[in-house]
């Protein structure tokens, strides 16, 4: 499917508001994603991505475009860590322009890629630049033929299907005038930072007005490694999933899950060590607690 019939059939879903059905596929048919909440620092996330990029001979280009810079090369970009990490061949890749997304030249390098690293700043940028252009339709390929895309932040929230924070006048407001993502997970939300800075109760006006999403929330130097429909959490700290089929306790609105953990994006289930984490089902209360 072309990327400009993805991105339109997204917004669609997305206003129409179906429900989520038992046994969607949401992950990646082929591939993986590597989803870093932000402030990445534990060193086992980054060599997880350069295995799956195919270690020593990966071929990794980083996309800054989130950061909002007119331009950027080697030293603006942060190719410095992933040299250190004894990659060689990484190539910085950035435009503002849609038009030039859509040239020969310009996709040249995500042609022969093994994986794609977005980096921090704010998403919507990314969106602007590359939705529905034939950059990102490489994007997609690198995923096709087995390779690995991923990152932090703004280059977490981007990897949904559903642009929180993409209000271009500020990153508090979680349904603003940009809502599409590229969907390399169908059907989910994605927020980063979220104990760090206090976010856990965020997403869930988001989850309230859009029922057939899947919210996820990554903390910081914490992430998700997807595989299918399936995701690991590595990293020092915690992934909350918000499920409008679960709540737990009385009341509560998402769980967490720990490093070590794991989640069926098919059946949302997680699992710690062959444990279920089974969040107690019933019904969702009329409204979170304080909320108007």
């Amino acid at each position: 499917m072309a990327c400009a019939s993805r991105m339109w059939m997204g917004a669609l879903l997305l206003l129409l508001a179906v429900p989520a059905l038992s046994g969607q596929e949401v992950g990646p048919a082929n591939g993986s994603l590597v989803i870093v909440g932000g402030a990445m620092r534990d060193p086992a996330i980054r060599e997880r991505f350069v295995e799956l990029a195919g270690g020593e001979d990966a071929r990794i280009v980083v996309v800054p475009t989130a950061g909002g810079g007119e331009e950027y090369d080697n030293g603006n970009c942060g190719l410095g860590s992933w040299w250190r990490s004894g990659v060689e061949s990484v190539t910085c890749l950035h435009t503002k322009d849609p038009a030039v997304a859509n040239t020969d030249e310009f996709i040249k390098p995500i042609q022969d890629a093994t994986a794609v690293w977005f980096n921090g700043g704010r998403q919507w940028h990314i969106a602007d630049s590359f939705l529905g252009t034939r950059t990102e339709e490489e994007f997609w390929k690198v995923l096709e033929r087995g390779g690995v895309i991923g990152g932090s932040s703004a280059g977490a929230t981007i990897q949904g299907s559903y642009l929180v924070r993409g209000d271009t006048q500020g990153n508090t407001l979680m349904m603003g005038d940009h809502v599409v993502g590229f969907g390399f997970l169908k059907n989910t939300a994605v927020d980063q930072h979220v104990l760090r800075r206090n976010r856990q109760f965020d997403i869930i006006g988001v989850i309230e007005a859009h029922p057939e999403l899947l919210g996820i929330g990554i903390d910081e130097n914490t992430a998700i490694v997807v595989q299918g429909d399936e995701f690991e959490v590595i990293g020092a700290s915690y992934v909350l999933i918000y499920d409008n089929r679960s709540m737990v306790g009385e009341g509560g609105r998402f769980y967490f899950i720990p490093p070590g953990g794991r989640f069926n994006l098919h059946t949302r289930e997680a699992t710690r060590g062959g444990e279920n984490l089974r969040p107690i089902e019933g019904p969702r209360p009329q409204a979170w607690p304080g909320k108007g």
